[in-house]
């Protein structure tokens, strides 16, 4: 591919709202300059198997960025996501007795009663977001953390703002007031379910959190606070953003609706493709533990790495042909997609994700011989998830 001047020369990425411009200068990025820095310093990594090394060099990328963003050490405590080994393996050993297979695979006729409720009869003209794609995974979550579902207008619009927040340098988000004054609000408000659940502790995840213990102590309240929001926030937005991307790529491919329609057994290969073609989360970071070479480039230790994990999903060395929606070439279980991460942080959720995913597609396909976007407002997300606030549809 020739370079073309006026992409290489942006000193920021394009908006991820604009998704074509994002992936044109992806595109550009992976067969000129594959490790670019941005005007903040930050290194953006976004060929295949460089993506994947840095997720797996856990020793050399770290997830601790306290030595990189000053003020981030209280913020993150105990936020999985946020924490390198020893600790993120007993933290992680912790909850994921939680998210067992077989307990998973047991909320599936909660799932498909929710979508019951929620899905409108045909023909109808209705918000999918509204309807289903966010009122079902934060259902299904907080009724796993113990909070309850009618607090689920305060976790949509956290959500909301937390992933609009526009922060100029990324490195100082964590000293942004409005960064704090937003966490604070949520830590808040999940400190106190914590207390409660020390108190007097019941079967859900929080009770879990605060009573189980990790290598010989029990989370603190602020720990175990930060670890609620990860799993509140983490457990509702990707399968929020993943129905979304789910119909609209259906509905750019012809006849692909009325296949899955003639042949369920087709839907979870199709997750695995629109989680290819659309990750929820475009991008990662982690910081540098030492120089070291990626691409070609010699990146500082102390800098912040960004391993773009849609430009790995779309890179053709990794998944020919990468624009064309085909189902078949990542099959059940992913393939080689990366949208859910790899290695240690592999996505925790990602089992509830696919599966309440997957439970939606075969009860929309089974209600509407049709779902087709409508006109009207989506208001994408800006910043740093890829999906739609919005989503008018059309039931036929």
């Amino acid at each position: 591919m020739s370079t073309d001047a006026s992409l290489l020369d942006r000193d920021l990425p394009p908006d991820i709202a604009d998704l074509p411009a994002v992936l044109d200068w992806l595109a550009h990025l992976r067969a000129d300059a594959p490790v670019w820095r941005d005007r903040y310093g930050m290194h953006h990594v976004t060929r295949a198997a460089d993506v994947e090394r840095v997720l797996h060099d856990v020793a050399t990328f770290s997830s601790d960025f306290s030595a990189v963003m000053p003020g981030s050490e209280q913020m993150t405590k105990g936020m999985l996501t946020r924490i390198d080994p020893p600790e993120h393996k007993a933290l992680r050993h912790l909850v994921s007795a939680s998210f067992t297979p077989r307990r998973v695979a047991g909320l599936e006729p909660r799932i498909r009663e929710l979508c019951g409720e929620m899905l409108p009869a045909a023909p109808a003209s209705f918000d999918l977001v509204d309807e289903l794609a966010f009122p079902l995974p934060v259902t299904v979550i907080a009724e796993m953390l113990g909070l309850p579902a009618a607090d689920r207008g305060r976790f949509r619009a956290w959500a909301d703002g937390l992933f609009s927040m526009q922060v100029d340098d990324p490195k100082e988000a964590m000293n942004d007031p409005r960064v704090a004054d937003a966490m604070g609000e949520i830590t808040g408000y999940l400190g106190d379910w914590c207390r409660a659940r020390r108190a007097d502790p019941a079967d859900d995840l929080i009770s879990a959190l605060v009573t189980t213990e990790v290598d010989g102590r029990r989370l603190d309240d602020e720990e175990a606070a930060n670890f609620s929001t990860l799993l509140l926030f983490a457990g509702h937005i990707t399968t929020t953003l993943l129905l979304g991307n789910a119909v609209r790529v259906l509905d750019a491919n012809p006849g692909a609706w009325e296949a899955l329609r003639a042949d369920p057994a087709t839907i979870p290969a199709t997750v695995e493709e629109v989680l290819r073609l659309r990750p929820p989360f475009p991008l990662t970071a982690r910081a540098t533990t030492a120089d070291v070479e990626i691409g070609g480039v010699t990146v500082p230790a102390r800098s912040v790495v960004m391993p773009w994990l849609l430009s790995a999903t779309h890179d053709p060395d990794a998944h020919p042909d990468p624009e064309r929606f085909d189902p078949a070439r990542t099959g059940i279980g992913g393939g080689a997609q990366t949208a859910f991460g790899h290695g240690i942080h592999f996505c925790l959720g990602a089992p509830l994700a696919r599966l309440e995913a997957r439970v939606a597609l075969e009860e929309m396909t089974a209600r509407y011989a049709r779902l087709s976007v409508g006109d009207g407002d989506q208001r994408p997300y800006t910043g740093r998830v890829l999906g739609t606030r919005r989503l008018p549809v059309v039931a036929t």
